[in-house]
């Protein structure tokens, strides 16, 4: 969702007249696509085998067909589903979908219904060649019609964090001045893996006693991580931030920048971590390793590995100069291979190649 309002927010609206629709009513950037002045249909969803859906279908092909939309571009699994064969329907001259993760899929239905949907597109967008891979090779997308073009980070993740701002969060959350924060931004879902972060510190607190946590994000596994907390015995030496606004970038929160994923198609948090200037330690899963180098922006370590992680962030408190390497490279690959205008520029010319030829 985040990306597909940062596309629309950097469009160029006197090149491209631009409608949204979206499934969902409400949520936190429904302000921002507000603001951008474009038409917002509501196109409300309750499952895709209800007989109301072929109403809703016809009703999305109406839309597009008396707009005389040109293009359709759909951004995750639900509305490649929904978009792609009504879409057809309306005879939208070029219609694109996306696949933006990894394998991490809300059922094998789903996946093959999906996987349909990306085969009847003109084009599919990969957010890196990880996930290109699979499309080819997984869901039978042809080669020629798949494009790779990666999330990107915008000015204000370059942004310094206020100093006095930062200190005074740190101490809200019961982190002391001087301690050395390991954190990680990310949704508190299984995928995520927020547990073998959580034994990693386990072992790294035993010898750092400045050693401390911090999670920022919200989700379902809430609970079981409190709960991994108190098993673990990191009372007091982990905090949960909950959701805290993009801005400033809460990477700046931390010394060591971390992502312990099971999977990822191509993760905005380790982009966002280097814009910070933040060394990453991040699990060698799907896209991750395109935009983490190891050894140059961060260390990567095997998915559920706690020793290996531990021994990865050990490695970067027993070297604050690495550390300060890591984030300056880090910091100039964000800005040279994912700043927003680049990839702006990119999402651009992808449009305008598509429509080349077509009717305006």
């Amino acid at each position: 969702e985040l990306n597909a309002v940062r596309v629309l927010e950097g469009l160029d609206r006197s090149r491209f007249d631009v409608s949204v629709y979206h499934m969902g009513g409400e949520g936190s950037i429904l302000a921002r696509y507000e603001r951008l002045g474009c038409p917002l249909h509501h196109i409300p969803l309750q499952g895709f085998l209800r007989p109301s859906t072929l109403l809703t279908g016809l009703r999305v092909a109406r839309l597009l067909r008396a707009a005389r939309t040109q293009i359709v571009q759909s951004h995750d699994i639900y509305s490649n589903v929904m978009a792609a064969p009504w879409a057809r329907l309306a005879r939208v001259p070029v219609v694109v979908a996306s696949r933006r993760w990894d394998r991490a899929v809300p059922g094998a239905a789903l996946a093959r219904v999906n996987a349909l949907a990306e085969r009847s597109a003109t084009s599919v967008i990969a957010n890196s060649a990880a996930v290109a891979r699979l499309l080819i090779e997984e869901d039978g997308v042809a080669d020629r019609r798949v494009a790779i073009i990666p999330n990107g980070v915008g000015t204000e993740a370059f942004l310094p964090y206020p100093p006095e701002e930062r200190a005074a969060l740190l101490e809200a959350m019961g982190i002391p001045s001087g301690a050395l924060v390991v954190g990680m931004v990310a949704r508190l879902s299984a995928v995520k893996d927020h547990e073998s972060l959580l034994k990693a510190l386990a072992i790294l607190v035993r010898g750092n006693p400045m050693v401390f946590g911090l999670f920022v994000g919200e989700g379902p596994m809430r609970g079981t991580i409190e709960q991994c907390v108190i098993d673990l015995g990191l009372m007091g030496r982990v905090a949960l931030a909950g959701e805290l606004s993009n801005t400033p970038n809460p990477h700046q929160l931390f010394d060591i920048s971390v992502l312990s994923s099971v999977t990822e198609g191509f993760p905005n948090s380790v982009v966002e971590a280097m814009a910070a200037g933040r060394p990453v330690v991040a699990t060698a899963v799907g896209g991750t390793p395109e935009a983490v180098v190891e050894g140059v922006t961060g260390l990567l370590v095997p998915p559920k590995d706690p020793e290996a992680m531990a021994a990865a962030i050990q490695r970067l408190i027993d070297s604050p100069a690495e550390r300060v390497s890591l984030g300056i490279a880090g910091r100039a690959r964000a800005a040279e291979e994912y700043g927003w205008q680049r990839v702006m520029t990119q999402w651009s010319e992808f449009y305008s190649s598509l429509v080349l030829g077509l009717t305006p």
